[in-house]
């Protein structure tokens, strides 16, 4: 089993007055954040006070772009062009580069966000235009992806620095995506079970569907969402659990 992994969240997805999640209890917790852009939430103020904690915790800096889509939270499906996908990507992650820099870091890897990461595991096409987006802007940004779907298969052929990342606390399905959030089960809550969950993973390399299915694969992160009541919980727990079993929590 492998000594070391990546413990990534998705953060900064405020806006205004109002906050999602405790990304400051996160941010003592994981190695890497995912942080949002603006379009599907955040703002210039919580990217800046998300970016200042992670930088003075040591943790990596990821863009975390999405649709432009604040009432739905980038979970709706829009169908935009080519130009407007890379155009929507260099927008984002050039917002994040400006924020990390003025906060004292900078931006290491890009993750797409909700809906528009749904869409490019379905469709490499939408994938290709996404990364050789962000890859024009920084051409040694790490891509995170969903591990062993067409997102895969898009990094090895661009040739690129990429992750590949499981989740704790989603279901799979047998062809490694994500279980659709309306499904009974698609999203774990106890915060044992996703951990002996993942461990498991680790110790076969191997993604573990819902069906037992084992599709085997490379895991370089851990995602765990900030946005449920137990991910601070969820997320202790599963670093200790990690550290436990002589695995060492390690950024990118």
């Amino acid at each position: 089993m492998q000594t070391k992994v990546d413990l990534n969240s998705d953060m900064g997805e405020g806006f205004g007055r109002w906050r999602m999640g405790d990304d400051a209890a996160l941010l003592d917790i994981v190695t890497s954040a995912n942080i949002a852009c603006g379009f599907h939430a955040g703002d210039a103020d919580v990217m800046a006070d998300t970016m200042r904690i992670a930088v003075k915790n040591g943790v990596g800096i990821g863009a975390h772009p999405g649709f432009h889509d604040l009432k739905g939270f980038g979970r709706r499906r829009m169908n935009l062009s080519a130009e407007e996908l890379a155009n929507l990507v260099t927008y984002q992650l050039g917002a994040a580069q400006a924020m990390a820099r003025v906060a004292g870091g900078e931006v290491r890897h890009l993750k797409l966000h909700g809906a528009l990461s749904n869409m490019a595991t379905e469709d490499a096409d939408i994938a290709r235009t996404c990364y050789k987006a962000a890859l024009k802007v920084q051409p040694d940004i790490v891509i995170m992806v969903l591990a062993a779907t067409p997102m895969e298969a898009v990094v090895r052929d661009l040739g690129c620095a990429w992750a590949g990342e499981i989740f704790a606390d989603r279901a799979y399905e047998d062809d490694a995506s994500l279980f659709d959030r309306t499904k009974p089960g698609a999203v774990l809550h106890d915060a044992d079970i996703a951990a002996t969950r993942i461990l498991k993973m680790l110790q076969e390399g191997a993604i573990i569907a819902e069906s037992g299915k084992r599709i085997p694969t490379r895991i370089d992160t851990i995602c765990l969402h900030g946005d449920t009541p137990e991910a601070v919980e969820m997320a202790a727990v599963l670093r200790a659990r990690l550290e436990g079993a002589g695995i060492t929590p390690t950024p990118l």
